[in-house]
């Protein structure tokens, strides 16, 4: 996920290359499909983040609606929320799961054992995750990736029946707490919800820059559970990203793989999403992201597989976003960072200043000006440099840790 997958090639021809052409001739057209889901997933996550650095309460107020889209952006609300929650943490789960199968595969055509200095590498994302989670955003996903990454590091050196009990292990422990809390909330008589009162003071829209900081430590165990919680999950969806590579997803003898995905993913699991989702309220959330929502991204990974399978070209939007997917980690801090400033109080504090029946629109504009700003650098910063900043100084610390040249 975090080092370039692809070996650079020079172009012996000497003739100069559009963008699309040098990203096509640098990387095999397998490779260029696991750049393009990177570019997806960390843009999709954005799309999911958005709408908890736009409302006026940070993550507080979104969890607890108080922001709610009112009159005719309702609908729309509940629409664009719904298309974007789950499926890219999913997406972006099993592209970790991808990145180390590939780097257990190079170890293996090394001769190196695995997993070898790879803790090194976890441990490295984890301090990545801490530091994006007090500096920049309290919903980090990196921390929780790093320890998932650890072991199932450890589990790919054992054998491929065991891998398979573990992938079910995980799967069913994750099912049965989704059951748990459905038989919960289906027996437990509902209480009226006390309204909850807004947050005073409130670091989001009044603080500094440090007391944010100091709001996401005092709170770390609250901002935490998500990544407690979906743990088995994450460790399933690294261990189908392992399988799913191993089994030629994206080689041209994986279209029945792919097509099943796809038949899964958009047939039977994005319907119900969508519907449960939109129709179903709050409620249903957790469900819908933990439960259908991985399946759907599943189908998207096959989908874009598919379409490089069969097309060479990576064609402008298609390289725009491998640019993002190389520089996947630098991206994933900056969009939210960049976001936060234009929000939050520490920045222009523009979250504040926007009427509710406006934040809608508001919330989409600053996706769309987000996005461009993160698309725009990493094509720019690729232009003359081979990593994102981030992936740099990862690079650099792992090769002084684990005494690499």
């Amino acid at each position: 996920m975090i080092e370039s997958m692809a070996t650079t090639t020079p172009d012996t021809a000497g003739r100069h290359r559009k963008p699309e052409e040098q990203v096509t001739a640098a990387r095999p057209a397998r490779l260029v499909a696991l750049d393009v889901l990177r570019g997806i997933a960390i843009l999709g996550t954005l799309g999911t983040n958005i709408w908890i650095l736009t409302d006026p309460e940070g993550l507080i107020g979104y969890i607890g609606g108080l922001a709610d889209a009112s009159g005719g952006w309702a609908w729309t609300e509940r629409i664009l929320q719904q298309l974007a929650q789950g499926k890219f943490l999913g997406l972006l789960t099993v592209m970790f799961g991808i990145g180390l199968a590939i780097q257990q595969a190079s170890a293996v055509r090394g001769g190196r054992r695995w997993p070898g200095r790879y803790p090194w590498r976890a441990g490295l994302l984890f301090l990545d995750g801490v530091l994006n989670f007090v500096f920049v955003a309290e919903f980090d996903v990196l921390m929780g990736y790093a320890v998932t990454g650890l072991v199932v590091a450890f589990v790919l050196a054992t054998s491929e029946r065991a891998q398979r009990r573990w992938l079910i292990i995980a799967a069913a422990v994750h099912v049965a707490m989704l059951t748990a809390i459905g038989i919960a909330m289906a027996f437990v008589p509902p209480r009226d919800p006390a309204p909850r009162e807004p947050l005073d003071p409130n670091p989001y829209a009044d603080g500094s820059f440090w007391d944010l900081v100091l709001f996401r430590l005092e709170n770390a165990g609250m901002f935490r559970v998500e990544a407690i919680f979906i743990f088995p999950m994450s460790i399933a969806l690294f261990l189908v990203g392992v399988r799913l590579f191993r089994e030629g997803v994206f080689e041209p003898a994986g279209a029945r793989i792919r097509k099943r995905l796809m038949v899964v993913g958009f047939g039977v699991a994005a319907p119900i999403d969508l519907v449960a989702g939109v129709f179903g309220g709050g409620d249903l959330i957790l469900f819908t992201r933990y439960g259908t929502a991985p399946f759907v991204a599943l189908g998207i990974l096959a989908l874009v597989a598919e379409f490089y399978v069969r097309r060479p070209r990576v064609g402008f939007i298609g390289a725009r976003l491998s640019e993002v997917g190389r520089t996947a980690l630098s991206c994933y801090i900056l969009q939210n960072l960049v976001a936060s400033a234009l929000c939050y109080g520490w920045g222009l504090g523009l979250a504040a200043e926007v009427a509710p029946d406006a934040r809608v629109p508001f919330t989409i504009g600053m996706y769309l000006l987000v996005s461009l700003i993160i698309v725009t650098g990493a094509h720019l910063w690729l232009r003359r440099f081979e990593r994102g900043p981030v992936e740099w100084a990862w690079n650099s610390s792992y090769r002084i840790l684990a005494r690499e040249r």
